[in-house]
Protein backbone atom coordinates (compact mmCIF):
# COMPACT_ATOMS: atom_id res chain seq x y z
CA UNK A 1 0.00 0.00 0.00
CA UNK A 2 2.86 2.36 0.78
CA UNK A 3 4.27 1.90 -2.71
CA UNK A 4 0.87 2.56 -4.30
CA UNK A 5 0.52 5.80 -2.29
CA UNK A 6 4.04 6.83 -3.25
CA UNK A 7 3.22 6.13 -6.92
CA UNK A 8 0.00 8.21 -6.77
CA UNK A 9 1.83 11.07 -5.06
CA UNK A 10 4.52 11.02 -7.74
CA UNK A 11 1.89 11.03 -10.49
CA UNK A 12 0.19 14.09 -8.99
CA UNK A 13 3.50 15.97 -8.73
CA UNK A 14 4.37 15.09 -12.33
CA UNK A 15 0.94 15.83 -13.76
CA UNK A 16 0.90 18.28 -16.65
CA UNK A 17 -1.47 21.17 -16.23
CA UNK A 18 -4.10 20.74 -18.95
CA UNK A 19 -5.50 24.26 -18.64
CA UNK A 20 -5.37 26.18 -21.89
CA UNK A 21 -3.54 29.47 -22.01
CA UNK A 22 -5.57 32.53 -22.83
CA UNK A 23 -4.77 33.70 -26.34
CA UNK A 24 -5.52 37.25 -27.34
CA UNK A 25 -6.77 37.87 -30.88
CA UNK A 26 -6.70 41.01 -32.98
CA UNK A 27 -9.90 43.02 -32.50
CA UNK A 28 -11.18 45.56 -35.04
CA UNK A 29 -11.68 49.16 -33.94
CA UNK A 30 -15.16 50.34 -33.09
CA UNK A 31 -16.97 52.84 -35.28
CA UNK A 32 -15.08 55.10 -37.64
CA UNK A 33 -11.69 54.76 -35.97
CA UNK A 34 -8.76 52.99 -37.62
CA UNK A 35 -6.40 50.67 -35.81
CA UNK A 36 -2.68 51.11 -36.44
CA UNK A 37 -0.69 48.07 -35.39
CA UNK A 38 3.09 48.35 -35.39
CA UNK A 39 6.03 46.17 -34.51
CA UNK A 40 9.81 46.20 -34.71
CA UNK A 41 12.48 43.60 -35.35
CA UNK A 42 16.17 43.83 -34.51
CA UNK A 43 18.64 42.50 -37.09
CA UNK A 44 21.90 42.53 -35.12
CA UNK A 45 23.76 40.66 -37.89
CA UNK A 46 22.81 43.41 -40.38
CA UNK A 47 23.34 46.27 -37.91
CA UNK A 48 19.76 47.36 -38.64
CA UNK A 49 16.18 47.12 -37.44
CA UNK A 50 12.86 46.58 -39.16
CA UNK A 51 9.49 48.29 -38.92
CA UNK A 52 6.08 46.82 -39.76
CA UNK A 53 2.84 48.81 -39.77
CA UNK A 54 -0.70 47.94 -40.77
CA UNK A 55 -3.77 50.22 -40.69
CA UNK A 56 -7.15 48.46 -40.62
CA UNK A 57 -10.77 49.53 -40.43
CA UNK A 58 -13.70 48.23 -38.38
CA UNK A 59 -14.16 45.30 -40.82
CA UNK A 60 -10.51 44.25 -40.52
CA UNK A 61 -9.75 45.41 -44.05
CA UNK A 62 -6.23 46.66 -44.72
CA UNK A 63 -6.27 50.35 -45.55
CA UNK A 64 -2.50 50.83 -45.67
CA UNK A 65 0.62 48.97 -44.63
CA UNK A 66 4.35 49.51 -44.53
CA UNK A 67 7.56 47.54 -44.19
CA UNK A 68 10.83 49.41 -43.80
CA UNK A 69 14.42 48.85 -42.78
CA UNK A 70 15.32 50.94 -39.78
CA UNK A 71 18.58 52.15 -38.24
CA UNK A 72 20.81 50.15 -35.90
CA UNK A 73 19.43 50.16 -32.36
CA UNK A 74 20.72 49.40 -28.87
CA UNK A 75 17.80 47.23 -27.79
CA UNK A 76 14.20 46.24 -28.48
CA UNK A 77 12.77 49.21 -26.56
CA UNK A 78 14.59 51.61 -28.88
CA UNK A 79 13.48 49.63 -31.95
CA UNK A 80 9.84 49.60 -30.76
CA UNK A 81 9.86 53.32 -29.91
CA UNK A 82 11.23 54.22 -33.35
CA UNK A 83 8.71 51.87 -34.99
CA UNK A 84 5.91 53.51 -33.02
CA UNK A 85 6.92 56.97 -34.25
CA UNK A 86 7.17 55.75 -37.85
CA UNK A 87 3.78 54.03 -37.58
CA UNK A 88 2.09 57.21 -36.40
CA UNK A 89 3.86 59.34 -39.03
CA UNK A 90 2.82 56.85 -41.72
CA UNK A 91 -0.84 56.83 -40.62
CA UNK A 92 -0.96 60.63 -40.62
CA UNK A 93 0.79 60.82 -44.02
CA UNK A 94 -1.83 58.38 -45.37
CA UNK A 95 -4.60 60.73 -44.22
CA UNK A 96 -5.94 59.00 -41.09
CA UNK A 97 -6.87 61.20 -38.13
CA UNK A 98 -8.96 58.96 -35.85
CA UNK A 99 -6.61 56.26 -34.63
CA UNK A 100 -6.01 53.56 -32.10
CA UNK A 101 -2.28 52.92 -31.92
CA UNK A 102 -1.62 49.33 -30.90
CA UNK A 103 1.69 47.70 -30.04
CA UNK A 104 3.06 44.74 -28.12
CA UNK A 105 5.80 46.43 -26.07
CA UNK A 106 4.32 47.34 -22.70
CA UNK A 107 7.12 49.76 -21.79
CA UNK A 108 6.61 51.80 -24.96
CA UNK A 109 2.82 51.82 -24.72
CA UNK A 110 2.90 52.92 -21.06
CA UNK A 111 5.34 55.72 -21.88
CA UNK A 112 2.93 57.11 -24.47
CA UNK A 113 0.10 57.58 -21.98
CA UNK A 114 2.22 58.77 -19.07
CA UNK A 115 1.60 62.34 -17.95
CA UNK A 116 5.04 62.58 -16.38
CA UNK A 117 7.99 63.99 -18.33
CA UNK A 118 10.00 61.18 -19.90
CA UNK A 119 13.65 61.69 -18.99
CA UNK A 120 14.83 58.39 -20.45
CA UNK A 121 17.23 58.19 -23.40
CA UNK A 122 14.14 57.67 -25.61
CA UNK A 123 12.09 60.45 -24.01
CA UNK A 124 12.55 62.87 -26.91
CA UNK A 125 11.09 60.30 -29.32
CA UNK A 126 8.15 59.64 -26.99
CA UNK A 127 7.53 63.41 -26.86
CA UNK A 128 7.54 63.54 -30.69
CA UNK A 129 4.94 60.76 -30.77
CA UNK A 130 2.81 62.63 -28.22
CA UNK A 131 3.09 65.84 -30.28
CA UNK A 132 1.99 64.07 -33.47
CA UNK A 133 -0.93 62.41 -31.67
CA UNK A 134 -2.06 65.74 -30.18
CA UNK A 135 -2.90 66.92 -33.72
CA UNK A 136 -5.30 64.04 -34.39
CA UNK A 137 -9.09 64.26 -34.11
CA UNK A 138 -9.29 61.14 -31.93
CA UNK A 139 -6.45 59.08 -30.55
CA UNK A 140 -6.07 56.12 -28.21
CA UNK A 141 -3.24 53.80 -27.21
CA UNK A 142 -3.66 50.07 -26.70
CA UNK A 143 -1.24 47.37 -25.55
CA UNK A 144 -1.75 43.86 -26.97
CA UNK A 145 0.05 40.57 -26.71
CA UNK A 146 2.26 39.49 -29.61
CA UNK A 147 -0.36 37.01 -30.91
CA UNK A 148 -2.75 39.94 -31.51
CA UNK A 149 -0.06 41.80 -33.46
CA UNK A 150 1.04 39.16 -35.96
CA UNK A 151 0.46 41.14 -39.17
CA UNK A 152 2.71 44.00 -38.07
CA UNK A 153 5.24 41.46 -36.77
CA UNK A 154 5.35 39.68 -40.14
CA UNK A 155 5.97 43.01 -41.91
CA UNK A 156 8.73 43.96 -39.44
CA UNK A 157 10.48 40.62 -40.06
CA UNK A 158 10.06 41.08 -43.83
CA UNK A 159 12.04 44.35 -43.59
CA UNK A 160 15.19 42.21 -43.32
CA UNK A 161 14.83 41.42 -47.04
CA UNK A 162 14.35 44.95 -48.37
CA UNK A 163 16.49 48.07 -48.71
CA UNK A 164 13.86 50.75 -49.22
CA UNK A 165 10.52 51.44 -47.57
CA UNK A 166 7.61 49.55 -49.13
CA UNK A 167 4.04 50.84 -48.86
CA UNK A 168 0.80 49.13 -49.84
CA UNK A 169 -2.53 50.95 -50.06
CA UNK A 170 -5.82 49.08 -49.74
CA UNK A 171 -4.26 45.70 -50.40
CA UNK A 172 -2.78 42.90 -48.38
CA UNK A 173 0.99 42.63 -48.69
CA UNK A 174 2.31 39.16 -49.48
CA UNK A 175 4.44 38.83 -46.32
CA UNK A 176 1.35 39.36 -44.15
CA UNK A 177 -1.19 37.18 -45.98
CA UNK A 178 -1.13 34.26 -43.56
CA UNK A 179 -1.39 36.26 -40.30
CA UNK A 180 -4.06 38.46 -41.87
CA UNK A 181 -6.02 35.35 -42.83
CA UNK A 182 -5.87 34.00 -39.27
CA UNK A 183 -6.98 37.40 -37.91
CA UNK A 184 -9.97 37.32 -40.29
CA UNK A 185 -10.96 33.85 -39.03
CA UNK A 186 -11.26 35.29 -35.53
CA UNK A 187 -13.58 38.06 -36.78
CA UNK A 188 -16.18 35.60 -38.08
CA UNK A 189 -16.57 33.72 -34.81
Amino acid sequence: MDMVEEFRGAQERLAVNNSTRWVQKWEPPVGLMYKVNFDAAVFADLDASGVGVVVRNDKGEVMASLAARGPPVRDSDEAETLACRRALEFAVEAGFSELILEGDNLTVMKSLISLKPNRSRLGHIVEEIQCISAGLHRFAVSFVKRNANTVAHALAKYARLIDEELVWLEECPQPALEPLYFDSLGLRQ
